[in-house]
C-alpha cells in the first residue's frame, strides 16, 4: 500500500497492494472515497494479501499513516468527499470541527473494538454509521486469558520469577498448591465476545464455570454451560476469576478491596480486558501480601512504569497490553472492515454497527 495522502497502489484498476490477480468489486457496489487513517506497520496486519486486494478493489482508498493529517491540509480535498473513514487506535475525537471537513462522511469502519474515546454524539446526529471489528478480537484474547488461567492455576510465574531471581533450586521448588483446569472453579464477570470464547475454551478443558452477568438470565448462563451467580459469591467460590466486563460508570473499580478480599486463599485473578475493573491499589496491596495471584494485560498507566510495584511481585505475570494482537486476530479485523464497506456499498445492513443505544452499555 502507499504512504500518507496517496491512493493505493493500483486504485482505480482493481489491483492489489501486492500485485497479485485483480479483484473485482461485488456486483451492484459502488467504490466509495474512503480515507483510511491506520499506520503502515498496522496497515500491513490488518489488509494482508487478499485482504488488501480487497480494500484496494472495493474503495476509491487514501491511505494516512499519520491520524494528525485528519486536521492538516494536505488532505483536505479527499476528506471533504470522503464517505468512508476507517480508524485505529489513537484517532482524534470525531466532533464538530473535524466532521465539518467531512460533510459526505456516511460510515466510520474502527479496526479495533471500542470506539468509545473518538465517537461522539455530533457523529450520530450527522447520521454517520459506525461499526467496529471487535468480533474478531474475541479469540485471541480468550486465548491469552486461557494462557494466563492455566499459567496461574500451576503457578507458572511464580516459578519463572524464581528461577530468573537466581532463588536456589530448593527454594524456587516451593509455592502455593499448584491445580489442573478439570473440575477447576472458573468465575466470569461479563459475557461479551470475549467472555464467552473464554468460557467455551475453559469448559472444553473440564472447568466448572459460573458467570455474573447483569444483561443474563439463568436460562441464557445455562445455553453457555454456566452457573449465573452474583458477583460477591462469584468471587467467594473462584478458583479463577477472569473479567470481560465492558467499561462503564457502574464497572468502575468493580474490583475493589472489599471484593479483592472475598477471593479465597491461593486464587488468582485475569484481567484481559480493561484496568478500569479493577481498583489497581487495592490489587497491588492484596498481591504484596501474597494471598493471591493475577495475570494482567491492562494497567492505569500504560505503558507501565518501570518502577511500578507490579513489576517486581513474583506472584504476577504481566503482558504489555497485545493480548488481541495475533496475526490471526488482526487478519479478521481487517476482514470485518472491508466486509463492512462492502455491506455498505452495496446497501445492506451492516453486521457490527454500534448505535449510541449499543455504546451506553458496552465497552
Amino acid at each position: 500500500m502507499a504512504g500518507s495522502g496517496e491512493p493505493p497502489t493500483g486504485a482505480g484498476t482493481g489491483a492489489g497492494p501486492a500485485g497479485g490477480p485483480p479483484v473485482t468489486p461485488p456486483t451492484g457496489a459502488r467504490r466509495p472515497v474512503t480515507v483510511v487513517s491506520v499506520s503502515a506497520a498496522l496497515r500491513a496486519q490488518f489488509f494482508p494479501d487478499r485482504v488488501g486486494d480487497r480494500l484496494a478493489a472495493t474503495t476509491d482508498a487514501t491511505l494516512v499513516d499519520d491520524h494528525a493529517a485528519l486536521t492538516g491540509v494536505d488532505l483536505a480535498s479527499v476528506l471533504a468527499r470522503a464517505e468512508v473513514l476507517v480508524t485505529s487506535w489513537g484517532v482524534p475525537r470525531l466532533d464538530a470541527a473535524l466532521l465539518d471537513r467531512a460533510p459526505a462522511l456516511r460510515l466510520v469502519a474502527h479496526t479495533g473494538a471500542s470506539v468509545k474515546p473518538f465517537v461522539t454524539a455530533e457523529l450520530f446526529a450527522r447520521g454517520v454509521t459506525v461499526t467496529q471489528a471487535g468480533q474478531g478480537m474475541a479469540r485471541s484474547v480468550a486465548e491469552v486469558a486461557l494462557t494466563f488461567t492455566l499459567a496461574l492455576l500451576h503457578q507458572t510465574p511464580r516459578f519463572d520469577h524464581a528461577l530468573h531471581a537466581g532463588t536456589e533450586w530448593h527454594r524456587a521448588e516451593q509455592t502455593p498448591p499448584r491445580h489442573e483446569i478439570l473440575g477447576c472453579p472458573v468465575g466470569v464477570v461479563g459475557a461479551s465476545r470475549t467472555g464467552r470464547a473464554y468460557l467455551e475454551l475453559v469448559r472444553a478443558l473440564g472447568a466448572e464455570v459460573s458467570v455474573c452477568d447483569p444483561t443474563l438470565t439463568p436460562a441464557d448462563a445455562a445455553r453457555l454451560g454456566a452457573r449465573l451467580v452474583g458477583l460477591d459469591e462469584l468471587l467467594a467460590g473462584s478458583r479463577i476469576v477472569a473479567l470481560h466486563a465492558p467499561t462503564l460508570p457502574e464497572t468502575r473499580h468493580l474490583l475493589g478491596a472489599r471484593e479483592l478480599a472475598l477471593l479465597p486463599d491461593g486464587a488468582g485473578l485475569v484481567n484481559t480486558a480493561r484496568s478500569w475493573l479493577v481498583d489497581e491499589a487495592a490489587l497491588v496491596a492484596e498481591l504484596t501480601r501474597g494471598r493471591i495471584d493475577a495475570a494482567l494485560d491492562v494497567f492505569d498507566e500504560e505503558p507501565l512504569p518501570t518502577g511500578h510495584p507490579l513489576r517486581a511481585l513474583p506472584n504476577v505475570l504481566l503482558t504489555p497490553h497485545q493480548a488481541a494482537g495475533t496475526v490471526q486476530g488482526r487478519r479478521r479485523q481487517g476482514e470485518i472492515v472491508v466486509d463492512e464497506i462492502v455491506r455498505y456499498a452495496s446497501g445492506r445492513p451492516l453486521a457490527h454497527a454500534v448505535t449510541p443505544e449499543l455504546l451506553a452499555r458496552t465497552g
